[in-house]
């Protein structure tokens, strides 16, 4: 395929700026969405065409992404009544850049196999401000021969690539960076309320930590939550980061290794999710952890700034 018809589903924070580019490299595109018509429209401008259906995208489309929320939305869009394996179109390749359970993972690559068809795992590092910009990281997980194939089409919104191993693997890959990642969030939570508790402003603990060893851009855009109040500083909720790190268990338990910190990182996004906050951003958290130790850290930051 020199020039494959492109498809995507799911078109919001990360997924509008990577199929953005997708259609900037020439490619023709077709997309479906949900709920919110503004991306769709955005992409319908710039030229893409938009499916009534995902069995009438799998009838026109010889690449298509997933860029959802769970492995269930994953498995519907695949195996559904009206999901990508309805329209038996032998040859098709669907690439989940959606951050999943990489059990279900293999479970849909053989499902797709049986009918003549292909899933590759391409989880995504990085930022909506880099799905913009075409500079995400993408974890691929594919069988070797398919690589060559489905580079080209990565690379339009990838500025790294990296081929981990095969099918799976780039979730598992996925999973652990983002058990780093839902662990320094609660990390940084606890530290913040500590040095609020006892008289050192946030404000204090970023200058201190940002420039040394410990700091990372992870701790940076944490830190631009805590202390500038910019909620749009990391745009990932703490809906979808409980949900990872219930995964990053699941991984675990099947491997038979122990997961302490993973276990204690969990309880806290379950904690914050009981209490209504799953729509809140990561950074968010250290709110949510302040006020467990009866503080107000929106109250803490304006007093010190």
């Amino acid at each position: 395929m020199t020039h494959p018809t492109i498809g995507f589903v799911g078109v919001g924070f990360m997924g509008h700026g990577m199929a953005k580019n997708i259609l900037a490299r020439g490619y023709p595109l077709w997309i479906k969405g949900n709920r919110n018509r503004t991306p769709i429209d955005s992409l319908l401008g710039l030229g893409a065409q938009e499916a009534g259906s995902l069995r009438q995208m799998a009838e026109h489309c010889d690449i298509i992404h997933l860029c959802l929320s769970n492995s269930a939305q994953v498995s519907d869009a695949i195996l559904g009544p009206d999901g990508l394996l309805s329209a038996q179109r032998r040859g098709l390749i669907v690439i989940d850049t959606s951050t999943s359970d990489p059990a279900v993972t293999l479970k849909l690559a053989a499902d797709m196999s049986a009918q003549g068809c292909t899933l590759v795992d391409a989880p995504l590092g990085r930022t909506p401000k880099e799905a913009e910009a075409g500079e995400l990281d993408a974890m691929v997980g594919c069988p070797a021969e398919l690589f060559d194939t489905i580079k080209p089409v990565i690379d339009c919104w990838a500025g790294t690539i990296t081929r981990i191993g095969d099918t799976g693997s780039g979730h598992q890959m996925k999973l652990l960076m983002n058990f780093l990642g839902a662990s320094y969030a609660a990390l940084y939570s606890e530290a913040v309320s500590l040095a609020s508790s006892v008289g050192l402003s946030p404000h204090t603990f970023r200058e201190v930590i940002g420039p040394s060893r410990l700091g990372s851009g992870f701790f940076n855009t944490f830190m631009q939550y805590v202390c500038e109040r910019d909620r749009d500083a990391h745009k990932f909720s703490i809906n979808n980061m409980a949900k990872d790190i219930g995964y990053v268990n699941d991984m675990a338990c099947d491997a038979g290794v122990m997961n302490v910190m993973s276990s204690a990182a969990r309880h806290y996004y379950t904690h914050a999710l009981a209490q209504g906050a799953g729509e809140d951003f990561v950074p968010q958290l250290c709110d949510h952890v302040g006020r467990l130790n009866g503080l107000d850290i929106d109250a803490v930051v304006r007093k010190t700034r």
